[in-house]
């Protein structure tokens, strides 16, 4: 089952008020994009411990998604995804593809928990951050994003699994449900922007 969506109304994505109708374009198949609307902006704290905003990677295709550093299961699967495209975008990687891994367990991970983690997958820091903030911050980049967050009693974080992929102008352009997506179509979609920014 293909996990892509391109949303045709950019509100309902965004905030999720109602279920939004999607389609998705066979990878490699040429065909642009949908423009989906401005991508939410954010302004969160890295690994590194420095402020980095969604408006600083203009220029840059950029790939936000939504993990928490002690979750068993489904983060590492796709952090290890996430690593593996890291890979193979070869030069691309940090001049014009970044990835940005926001955290939805903002009071465990801390900038140095966050570099820990980001370590143990290879993240290069030019080209991936891993970002945290208050409770409020994160809560806030969540709402915009259209991902839904909540602790259980033992600790873990139900949240959804959600992908944008941002253009270099900062438009949404695809967003990604789950983590079982295929890694050759988000490298087209995300080789297709590139290539996209470049002509212009």
């Amino acid at each position: 089952m293909r996990r892509r969506i391109i949303c045709l109304s950019a509100l309902a994505l965004l905030m999720l008020a109602a279920p939004a109708q999607a389609f998705a374009h066979e990878a490699g198949s040429g065909a642009s994009l949908a423009k989906i609307g401005p991508a939410p902006e954010f302004s969160l704290t890295t690994q590194s411990g420095a402020r980095l905003s969604l408006r600083d990677l203009r220029g840059k295709v950029v790939v936000v998604t939504f993990i928490y550093t002690s979750c068993a299961d489904t983060c590492p699967l796709l952090t290890a995804k996430l690593a593996g495209l890291q890979r193979r975008l070869g030069p691309d990687f940090g001049p014009r593809v970044f990835f940005a891994s926001v955290t939805v367990d903002p009071e465990r991970d801390t900038p140095a928990v966050l570099e820990r983690y980001a370590e143990e997958y290879g993240a290069k820091p030019a080209g991936w951050a891993f970002l945290t903030g208050t409770p409020a911050e994160i809560r806030d980049v969540e709402r915009r994003y259209g991902v839904f967050a909540r602790k259980n009693a033992g600790g873990d974080v139900d949240h959804t699994f959600l992908t944008s992929l941002i253009d270099a102008s900062g438009v949404l352009r695809v967003q990604y449900l789950g983590v079982r997506f295929d890694p050759d179509e988000m490298l087209a979609d995300i080789e297709r922007l590139v290539r996209e920014a470049q002509a212009r």
